[in-house]
């Protein structure tokens, strides 16, 4: 190829991938607004419009020349002249390539509307109980998901072909060796835990906390972890989430519960996690589908270390906890020391996003189990609320009294996020792992928290891994930030050392 030819090859590549990455951040604000307030009587038009925008997007990205001028700039001699960034571009675009080129267009439009409606109808079957609303809705969507991994082509299993798309290379026989040995040396602690005469008191958390203060210190904790408002902002959603159209366009939503304090408040740093990555990604990706986290566990490592290992930390309340007792005059007239053993009690619940950090990765290995039934054993819709609850019974010891606080909780499903799951236990993974790293990095870290100057750890992770976007696989990060592969022991280390403190085993 001539170094014309190679030239026009890589500018009209990299126009491809700029028009793509406008109409996904169009689509994030249209997902966006139906989750934050959309009226219902627009979701039906709504979701149309997303599908057909998605159709068009999903065009552009499944192009034959789009597949041409990959070829071309795959080609050695081309590829050896290519910078890093266009390099991975490259790489990054072949593999969504040939993944989606497999997909009639026409099928993908069908399944985001599906999706589209089928998120709406979630949250309000979520409110009434009312799994049997929602069922056919999640039947079509296993039966799209199936379809897609027909012509995927089965990696293993059919659900490590899900899984691959959240956590590149991770398979069903890895997880369940890992978390089978979590489970293993979890369960001893738990029941140690249980057995402990030195229970926290958390009944003071049980108040009417006004929904307004709830919303300014949630604001004032972002800002002191460094999220950047003017490059984001913060809204009210059924289910938190966070939704990154651009470094300079981070968006979060939180939930606020009357008589919890906590919820909306950790709700908040966990995705304000979310947002410090996404805000702090480099400004030479802006433009390119590599201006993202580069998978969803190490994505979740970062709302998890925020939340958890910052968030529930002795040191952290040790500065906020004065903060927090002047929006709430007279409401927690408990020590700090109370306040932060009730934050951190363990004990089995329903909701996965209210559990304590030991017992989370068990709503999680639930959920892979469930997921791993459907996809690789058969299981239906209509067998998923009975099958919930007995795993829920299994392995916490309790069980829904409806299907909100059961089978219905999570929106995942409801956009078809199957083999998402996993990515938040492989995220408590990898910020035990990083954390072990980032004490011996900044060996005052725990002195800067108690201070209330985040922002070094903030710097910190940017430097290691925020900037890179997918610049770096998962595998490469975490050797590169820690110099060993993704291992589970650190997490139990930390998890038994924090509550060995707390509960005095």
């Amino acid at each position: 190829m001539t170094k014309a030819n190679e030239n026009e090859a890589l500018q009209r590549f990299t126009e491809r991938i700029a028009l793509i990455k406008s109409y996904e951040e169009a689509l994030a604000l249209l997902y966006w607004d139906l989750r934050t307030g959309a009226p219902r009587k627009g979701v039906e038009v709504r979701s149309e419009a997303i599908g057909q925008l998605s159709g068009q997007s999903f065009k552009l990205s499944t192009a034959p020349e789009l597949g041409e001028w990959l070829s071309a700039l795959e080609a050695p001699d081309t590829y050896e002249t290519l910078t890093e960034t266009q390099r991975r571009l490259v790489t990054e675009t072949r593999k969504d390539y040939d993944r989606s080129v497999k997909i009639p267009p026409k099928l993908y439009q069908e399944y985001v509307v599906l999706t589209s409606q089928a998120e709406s109808m979630w949250e309000e079957a979520k409110a009434k109980s009312d799994y049997a609303s929602f069922e056919p809705y999640l039947d079509k969507i296993i039966n799209y998901t199936n379809q897609f991994i027909d012509l995927w082509g089965v990696k293993g299993t059919r659900y490590d072909t899900l899984l691959d798309m959240y956590e590149p290379g991770m398979t069903t026989a890895q997880l369940d060796r890992v978390f089978g040995g979590l489970r293993e040396k979890l369960v001893p602690l738990s029941a140690a835990i249980a057995a402990s005469p030195h229970q926290p008191d958390t009944s003071f958390l049980k108040q009417d906390y006004p929904k307004d203060a709830q919303k300014q210190f949630s604001k004032f904790i972002l800002e002191q972890m460094g999220f950047d408002f003017a490059a984001g902002r913060l809204d009210e959603s059924v289910h938190p989430f966070a939704t990154g159209l651009s470094p300079g366009d981070v968006r979060i939503t939180t939930r606020y519960l009357a008589d919890d304090v906590t919820s909306a408040l950790f709700g908040t740093i966990h995705e304000g996690g979310h947002a410090l990555y996404e805000q702090n990604i480099s400004k030479d990706l802006v433009g390119t589908t590599l201006a993202t986290g580069t998978s969803m566990g190490i994505h979740e490592s970062q709302s998890r270390f925020w939340e958890n290992v910052i968030g529930r930390s002795r040191s952290f309340w040790s500065r906020y906890y004065g903060d927090l007792q002047r929006h709430f005059p007279g409401q927690l007239e408990v020590p700090v020391e109370d306040f932060y053993r009730a934050t951190n009690v363990v004990r089995p619940s329903l909701i996965r996003i209210e559990a304590d950090e030991l017992t989370y990765n068990l709503h999680i290995i639930i959920r892979y189990e469930i997921e791993k039934l459907i996809f690789n054993e058969g299981v239906k819709a209509s067998e998923l609320p009975a099958l919930w609850n007995a795993k829920y019974k299994e392995y916490l010891g309790i069980e829904p009294e409806h299907d909100g606080e059961g089978v219905l909780q999570d929106v995942h499903w409801s956009g078809g996020a199957f083999g998402y799951f996993p990515s938040y236990s492989l995220g408590n993974m990898y910020a035990a792992q990083i954390t072990d790293t980032l004490e011996r990095a900044l060996p005052n870290v725990w002195e800067l928290v108690e201070a209330g100057n985040l922002i070094p750890i903030k710097d910190w992770l940017t430097d290691k891994i925020y900037r890179f976007g997918k610049l770096r696989t998962p595998s490469e990060l975490i050797e590169g930030i820690t110099g060993k592969p993704l291992d589970p022991d650190y997490l139990v280390a930390y998890l038994k050392k924090k509550y060995a403190d707390i509960y005095k085993l």
